[in-house]
């Protein structure tokens, strides 16, 4: 029925009522106002703070992996250095080592040298105080027996140097005669 009324007025079910369109418009432009004036801007704005924070993110995840790898270059760096260093140490060590023994080596042999030499005098002067000693025993004994052969005693000192001297002349010459031979 009351589509039959509508009828009888003559309005057109078809056609919207120009008010309804005016009310209908109205509020879709206040409410496109507030969403462009409030709600765009808020969108707008958490979409720059997310863009921000996911560029700020990378970029500090760049920074940290540039660091990251001027570190790890650093250390790489850092690591050869030691291990020069470490190889310089061990060849200083090494000719410190082999210098240590050569010194040593020379001061046993100059020590050794030495030695001998000191023993070489040592044998010298024994050889020398011996043949000084035995010079004075067979003077002693040629005199006394020269004395007996001749049957007097020959008490002078003068003399008895003298035949002692003519007498191990007289052994040296042989000894040098025998060694010649």
């Amino acid at each position: 029925m009351s589509f039959l009324m509508a009828a009888e007025e003559g309005a057109n079910p078809l056609i919207p009522n120009i008010w309804e369109i005016a009310i209908t418009a109205i509020g879709f432009l206040i409410l496109l106002f507030i969403v462009t004036k409030y709600v765009v801007p808020a969108f707008e704005k958490i979409y720059q703070d997310r863009k921000e924070a996911i560029e700020g993110g990378l970029a500090k995840a760049e920074k940290a992996q540039a660091e990251a790898a001027a570190a790890r270059e650093e250390y790489g760096q850092q690591l050869e250095s030691a291990r020069l260093e470490a190889q310089k140490i061990r060849e200083e060590a090494r000719a410190e080592g082999d210098s240590i023994i050569a010194e040593a080596k020379e001061r046993a042999s100059v020590e050794a040298a030495r030695i001998t030499e000191n023993a070489q005098k040592t044998i010298a002067a024994e050889r020398a105080s011996a043949q000084a000693s035995l010079r004075t025993e067979v003077g002693t004994l040629a005199t006394a027996l020269a004395g007996k052969i001749v049957g007097e005693s020959i008490a002078d000192d003068q003399r008895s140097s003298r035949v002692v001297d003519r007498f191990l002349a007289d052994l040296d010459a042989q000894q040098q005669a025998g060694a010649t031979r």
